[in-house]
């Protein structure tokens, strides 16, 4: 067991079994086996756009009995090997939401496998881990639609999973109308999130 972040070697590859074991504040992620520090408490802007966006995908999601989860909330990426052992999994990230449709993907840890749906919300200190690392993470993993929402700007970037690669829909602005690729039902206003 490990209880101080400082005892962890950066340079290190590390599993899911590792990650099982840290007992200390800091919250982190694993990408490929590195780790990544996540942003300190999210700001109040961050909540409130994750918050309304979580009303909506419930009362979208609920009568369907799909899955919404927020963060923190632990989702173990497989890589191509498809293990699912703890010690053969490198990668465990927080997405701000997901939408996970099969029931057999969720046990007591979390989820394991690719969520159907990912939304993750831009702070100053995580735009680069959200537009390049994860992007590539989820495309590889297998996400099917995967949102990122720029509250600076107030807009939102929609990406659908087409042949094992990421295509990107016109980015929306506040004015327009969502309609996710994936759930072709789920259409609100943009400006529904930024109140």
């Amino acid at each position: 067991m490990i209880t101080d972040i400082n005892e962890l070697d950066l340079n290190k590859t590390y599993s899911y079994a590792d990650y099982l074991t840290w007992q200390f504040q800091e919250k982190l992620e694993l990408i490929k086996g590195k780790i990544f520090k996540m942003s300190p408490a999210p700001s109040t802007n961050h909540q409130r756009i994750s918050m309304e966006l979580a009303g909506i995908l419930y009362n979208f999601f609920k009568p369907h009995q799909f899955n919404l989860f927020a963060a923190p909330f632990d989702v173990r990426l497989i890589d191509k090997k498809k293990s699912t052992l703890d010690q053969e999994i490198f990668t465990v990230v927080q997405p701000d939401l997901c939408v996970i449709c099969e029931e057999t993907k969720i046990d007591e840890r979390g989820a394991i496998g690719a969520p159907d749906l990912v939304i993750e919300i831009l702070s100053p200190g995580n735009s680069n881990k959200e537009m390049k690392y994860k992007f590539d993470l989820y495309e590889e993993a297998g996400v099917q639609e995967y949102w990122i929402v720029n509250p600076a700007d107030k807009t939102l970037f929609i990406y659908v999973l087409k042949e094992n690669q990421f295509i990107g829909m016109h980015p929306l602005i506040e004015e327009d109308s969502i309609q996710s690729k994936l759930f072709p039902d789920l259409d609100f206003q943009l400006a529904e999130i930024f109140n």
